[in-house]
């Protein structure tokens, strides 16, 4: 299905992780669009700024702090929400974090944390909310956050990457489980390349091993001299959102380079390999 501009405009948007990063600019995108916008984040801090910085631009926004990792939580925001604003036109499952560093040097907390947020916070997020958007039947939009790491593989980035492959798996399935309803909901997965964000800042390191800094810091610096700039990225998730897509890829070039690179591992039988970026990401070309 697709949703026009029109149909976006004074509809309610819900965007996890909306505090920071990529859920900050597709907030305040929506804002711009015309939308209510819900700022959900576990930083109530951070998600009421960008609420009254909307605000303060004219728009209707509500903050409300949430840990995507405990479901009820999920349940509670989609609860509020539908008795503030009624029904929700768009629905972000944005929240996520990068964890670094060895499998098995990684504390349990911190493994659970990753996949409490990347992945359980997708699938409650879409329970939580999908049966009042099934029941209005109204047009809608379910998009999840996948990246362009749902298609490959990076050694100390396992956790992001297997959590990320989990979304892009779960988005499909999904798309095909709303298509049996016949419901006008449409389900969309965002593919991000690399877009400049925080997410690499080594304050977002904590309970990570102790050398996973250097990892975190390269990347850090890659994302600073290459990344593509994150209201631009915006942009073009919500053009490509109107237009009813499942794939939203901020990068093309980029997803089809690690898609084209999977079809032939898998093609190939081959042997896990390293890039030879990945090579020198991780300092084994020294």
């Amino acid at each position: 299905m697709s949703i026009e501009n029109g149909d976006f405009a004074g509809g309610v948007a819900v965007i996890t992780g909306a505090a920071a990063g990529i859920g900050e600019g597709l907030a305040r995108r929506a804002g711009a669009l015309g939308m209510k916008v819900v700022v959900a984040d576990i930083s109530g801090e951070g998600a009421e700024a960008v609420a009254q910085d909307l605000r303060d631009q004219g728009g209707e926004a509500l903050a409300v702090r949430v840990d995507v990792s405990r479901p009820e939580e999920l349940d509670r925001l989609a609860a509020e929400v539908h008795a503030r604003f009624g029904d929700v036109r768009l629905l972000v499952n944005n929240a996520g974090i990068e964890t670094l560093g060895l499998t098995w040097e990684i504390p349990a907390e911190r493994w659970e944390r990753t996949l409490d947020v990347n992945i359980h916070g997708v699938v409650h997020g879409v329970r939580a909310f999908a049966p009042r958007m099934l029941a209005s039947g109204q047009p809608a939009c379910i998009a999840n956050l996948a990246s362009v790491g749902s298609f490959g593989v990076m050694p100390t980035q396992t956790a992001y990457i297997m959590s990320k492959h989990a979304i892009q798996s779960f988005s499909e399935c999904l798309y095909l489980e709303i298509q049996m309803t016949g419901k006008p909901i449409q389900v969309s997965t965002i593919v991000p390349g690399m877009v400049k964000t925080r997410i690499f800042e080594a304050s977002a390191g904590a309970g990570e091993p102790e050398g996973a800094a250097r990892h975190r810091a390269v990347m850090r610096d890659l994302m600073a001299s290459y990344g593509m700039d994150l209201d631009a990225a915006c942009r073009i998730i919500f053009d490509k959102l109107m237009t009813g897509v499942f794939w939203i890829d901020t990068q093309p070039d980029m997803t089809r380079e690690m898609i084209d690179g999977r079809i032939a591992f898998l093609t190939q039988r081959a042997e896990p390999q390293l890039a030879p970026v990945a090579r020198s990401i991780l300092g084994l070309d020294n």
